[in-house]
């Protein structure tokens, strides 16, 4: 067993980004643009289970905001364009690869929850996790 998988799990994480099922990688992921289909339709995993919420944002502002300035400070001193030209490249760019990577984004991290059995935890009375109680 691989350090963080569970015993016998495949995980398909390049099938996630591309909007696959991770378990089988043939199901698809998404129902609508962003927003994930209750269970794969060849393998039967549920995806309702996982709880990506809005984490691959975060993610992709910060990579890719990082990439725009480095971007924009390169361009403006090796080119010194007039600040119009910033202005028309950048928040478009940001805008466009921050809605093109939001899919693969949280595929990826709907695979991540998979490889490592990640759910919703939940605190018994005595303070327990019940999180892991199936296991």
């Amino acid at each position: 067993m691989a350090a963080g998988e569970a015993e016998g799990r495949r995980v398909d994480v390049a099938a996630a980004a591309l909007g696959k099922c991770p378990r089988c990688g043939r199901g698809k992921l998404y129902k609508s643009f962003v927003e994930f289909r209750e269970r794969c339709e060849v393998c039967g995993l549920s995806f309702g289970d996982f709880n990506v919420g809005d984490g691959a944002v975060v993610f992709l502002i910060l990579i890719l905001n990082t990439i725009g300035l480095v971007g924009a400070v390169t361009l403006e001193l090796s080119a010194h364009p007039p600040y119009w030209v910033h202005v028309a490249i950048w928040p478009a760019l940001l805008i466009f690869l921050t809605v093109v990577g939001l899919r693969a984004g949280k595929g990826l991290l709907l695979a991540f929850e998979y490889r490592h059995d990640a759910r919703e935890g939940a605190l018994g009375a005595d303070g327990d996790d019940q999180a892991r109680d199936d296991q």
